[in-house]
């Protein structure tokens, strides 16, 4: 199998709301967050979505989000994606997941049944609290090769 460039995506979340829930095991956290950015590649234009993750005991972060691209040229794609927010390094967390893309464009409809894959990071502000965490993904397609014989 290969991986395809797709796209750059770079993103903030301006709002966000959150619940702890402590036991014996530890603490987990609930959030609901706003994201709003731009992306640059195959696909390029606007992003808006919303990620609602879970934070286990580990720190991990379940990555929950959906949302779409407005393309420069005028389509929208939806997208989902999942994966972990990893709690290390500090100040550069690492971010790894799938994302899968829906769109009823003549020219995006290729993505309705490809498969993505993410790398990517949280970038800790430079100025806290006055700036918010940069999150910048690299999405690449998941070309089918056949398995070897």
């Amino acid at each position: 199998m290969q991986l395809k460039a797709l796209y750059t995506l770079r993103f903030r979340y301006p709002e966000a709301w959150d619940a702890e829930l402590t036991g014996p095991g530890g603490t987990e956290e609930f959030n609901f967050l706003f994201a709003e950015g731009h992306c640059t590649g195959r696909l390029s234009g606007r992003f808006r979505g919303a990620n609602h993750p879970r934070r286990r005991t580990d720190h991990t972060y379940g990555m929950d989000l959906q949302g779409f691209i407005e393309t420069e040229d005028g389509a929208t794609v939806m997208l989902d994606f999942q994966g972990y927010g990893r709690a290390y390094p500090k100040g550069r967390r690492q971010v790894v997941g799938a994302a899968w893309h829906i769109c009823a464009d003549e020219r995006y409809r290729w993505l309705n049944d490809s498969i993505s894959v993410i790398s990517g990071e949280v970038r800790a502000p430079s100025k806290p609290p006055e700036e918010l965490a940069e999150l910048v993904f690299d999405v690449s397609e998941l070309v089918w090769e056949a398995p070897t014989d």
